[in-house]
C-alpha cells in the first residue's frame, strides 16, 4: 500500500452492525488509520471494546468525549483529519439525519463537519419496505446529488425474516471500495 489514509468507521443500530468489526480488520490489514464512530443503537450490535481492538484507536460514541491531548473535541479531531467516512452499516435513519443536516449525535456531528476533500461511502442496512419507502430513496438522492457514494444494499435473507433488497453490500466489495476511493 502507498499511503496510508485515516478513516472514519461510522457504525449504526442495524443487526449488520457485527460486520464491522471485519471492515475495521481488513483496512487495518491493508495498512490505514481507522477509527470507529458508533451510534448508541450500534452499542446493541457490538461493544466498542470489540471494535476498539480491532482498530487499535479508542471508539467514539459521546459527542462530549474529550480528545487525548488537544484542545479540539475529539468529534472535530476526526472531521478534520478523515480522509473517508464509511459508514456501514446505515440505518434509514442516520441517512436521513444527514440528508437533512441533523447533528444530535457524534457520527450525525462528524458528518457534517468533515472537511471538503473528505469523500463519504454509505452501505445501508435495513428492512426491504424501509429501504424502498420513498423517503428513504428521496435522501439517497439528496445525499448522491452532494457527492455521496452508495454502495448496496443487497438481496437475499434478512434478519427480519424477509427476503428481499435490504442487506449489507459484500465486506470484500465495501473493502475494494473504499481502497478505489482513496486511490
Amino acid at each position: 500500500m502507498a499511503t496510508k489514509r485515516t478513516i472514519l468507521l461510522g457504525v449504526t443500530g442495524s443487526i449488520a452492525a457485527y460486520k464491522a468489526g471485519d471492515i475495521a480488520s481488513k483496512l487495518k490489514k491493508l495498512g490505514h488509520e481507522v477509527f470507529c464512530v458508533m451510534t448508541r443503537d450500534a452499542t446493541h450490535f457490538i461493544t466498542p471494546l470489540t471494535l476498539q481492538t480491532l482498530s487499535q484507536h479508542p471508539v467514539t460514541i459521546d459527542l462530549f468525549e474529550e480528545g487525548e491531548g488537544d484542545w479540539r473535541p475529539s468529534h472535530l479531531q476526526l472531521a478534520d483529519t478523515a480522509d473517508l467516512l464509511v459508514i456501514a452499516p446505515a440505518t434509514a435513519n442516520v441517512i436521513a439525519k444527514l440528508a437533512h443536516g441533523i447533528a444530535d449525535d457524534a457520527l450525525s456531528t462528524i458528518a457534517l463537519a468533515l472537511r471538503a476533500e473528505a469523500k463519504v461511502l454509505i452501505a445501508p442496512a435495513m428492512n426491504g419496505k424501509m429501504w424502498l419507502h420513498l423517503a428513504t430513496q428521496t435522501n439517497v438522492k439528496l445525499l448522491q446529488s452532494r457527492s455521496v457514494e452508495f454502495i448496496g444494499p443487497d438481496q437475499g435473507m434478512l434478519a427480519c425474516g424477509y427476503e428481499g433488497i435490504g442487506r449489507l453490500w459484500d465486506i470484500e466489495k465495501i473493502v475494494e471500495r473504499i481502497q478505489k476511493l482513496l486511490s
